[in-house]
């Protein structure tokens, strides 16, 4: 561990919903009508190993405890897929894709796209961070000079997705597609059929749910600029070694590739996972960070000691366990994926607590990464918990922002890296100012973003 200088840093409390009994809060998330389920968690749900998410017609049970979560998620015996109502949802936007496919079809597509993730190895990938970053500051030194604002969300949206594109695509996002599609992303989110709270309560196990039209037109823009990018790899004498060319040219056991529209599913899922959850991340990292210079002042000398003057390079982001810890502690109370629903699809019974068939199991990454039994004061962001010194602070299994089991995060290195990177490079050159910092909620629909876009400016850094 660095002897860095200590500037004094409290620990504090982050914006997060207020806790309230299970009906309140079933009443609060329906007054509210902004599809946010953290409106729907009652208090109970804080302190409770596993057992029922509030009231629902198909039966909504959350799980908590370590052990159960990882059986539900690993699944050994095929009980507990992707819920439908997430396979459904994302159907217009993924297809059938490796993120929600299941069974064999998820055994033959993840063979077959193993080759091109390899492709995603942190020291192949940093080239591609490094650009992004410097164009990034490129972007702020701008604003900086012209005292502009931003949305903070926005900026950390285009940021990903130039990072994303260049890794799978050998290309940079042009500014006009990353708007259209972080706008797209943002209206689907909204509005996807998933996040009606009065279906997800009142309807029947497998109800099919039709899409709002806007909600379909925001899909098909996303998949029409990711199959102009996938066009550039098709075409007569194209010549990349990307992940693109890579998954265009896996093969199953019998011979079979990808279709076209096979393959827009499987890059959007690489594309929008490795831009869209970096980017929720990122976001509150950077909000966070905003609202706390003891914080910055404390990153920053660990950034001139490690990294002097110079770059900063792929060994250096191994040696910045300050700013690590800080990603991590962003990561356990702001996971970008807050639920991973699955449905059983059989009757059954997790350590004698019966489930029937049809319900929604939920595990909540949000929830447990705040539970009262795994973490102390667990809704304070405190990224010094992670030194290694307090290891036993952490329960095992109780901190999940990757997922766990077969389907774990491929991108988890990467996003760790790319996540240091742009916090040593940023706030090294920048002091990022925030709006009506107070007035910052989270929302979870798809992924955890504030419930309104946070707007901020930047000032050369002090």
């Amino acid at each position: 561990m660095l002897d860095l200088p200590m500037t004094p840093f409290r620990p504090f409390e982050p914006p997060h919903p207020r806790s309230l009994p299970a009906v309140v809060a079933l009443v609060r998330a329906m007054l509210e009508g902004e599809g946010n389920l953290l409106g729907l968690l009652p208090a109970e749900a804080y302190r409770m190993p596993i057992g029922p998410l509030g009231w629902s017609r198909r039966s909504t049970i959350i799980v908590n405890r370590p052990d159960l979560v990882r059986h539900v998620l690993t699944d050994p015996e095929g009980i507990f897929p992707k819920s439908d109502l997430m396979v459904e949802a994302l159907d217009p936007l993924i297809g059938d894709s490796i993120f929600v496919s299941s069974g064999a079809t998820w055994r033959r597509q993840r063979a077959m796209i193993d080759p091109a993730l390899s492709m995603m190895r942190v020291n192949r990938a940093f080239p591609a961070m490094e650009a992004g970053a410097a164009a990034a500051e490129e972007t702020l030194a701008r604003a900086a000079r012209e005292g502009t604002a931003f949305s903070l969300d926005l900026a950390m949206s285009h940021l990903t997705a130039d990072i994303i594109c260049r890794t799978v695509f050998s290309t940079s996002l042009k500014s006009q597609v990353a708007h259209e599609v972080f706008d797209a992303f943002t209206d689907f989110e909204r509005s996807v059929a998933q996040v009606e709270i009065r279906r997800l309560i009142l309807d029947r196990a497998w109800t099919r749910i039709p899409q709002k039209r806007h909600v379909l037109d925001a899909c098909a823009l996303i998949r029409r600029h990711l199959g102009a990018l996938l066009d550039t790899h098709l075409a007569a004498g194209a010549d990349f070694d990307d992940i693109c060319r890579a998954v265009t040219e896996a093969r199953d056991a019998e011979g079979r590739g990808f279709t076209r529209d096979e393959l827009i599913d499987q890059l959007g899922v690489l594309f929008l996972a490795g831009h869209e959850t970096s980017a929720s991340a990122l976001t509150w990292v950077f909000f966070l960070l905003a609202t706390q210079p003891a914080l910055v002042a404390r990153l920053r000398a660990e950034v001139a000691e490690v990294c002097g003057d110079g770059p900063v390079t792929f060994e250096h982001t191994k040696r910045l366990p300050f700013i690590r810890n800080v990603f991590r502690e962003t990561l356990r109370l702001y996971p970008p994926i807050t639920f991973l629903p699955r449905v059983a699809n059989e009757a059954t019974a997790l350590d004698g607590y019966r489930i029937r068939r049809g319900a929604l199991v939920m595990v909540a990454p949000w929830v447990l990464h705040r539970h009262q039994a795994y973490w102390k004061r667990p809704h304070v962001f405190d990224p010094d918990r992670f030194d290694a010194g307090r290891e036993g602070e952490v329960t095992a299994g109780a901190y999940i922002p990757f997922g766990i089991g077969p389907r774990v995060c491929a991108g988890a290195a990467f996003a760790q890296v790319e996540a240091v990177l742009l916090v040593a490079r940023l706030f090294r050159r920048f002091d990022f100012h925030v709006a009506a910092s107070e007035k910052v909620r989270p929302a979870a629909r798809l992924t955890t973003r504030p419930v309104e876009q946070i707007m901020a400016r930047v000032t050369p850094a002090a």
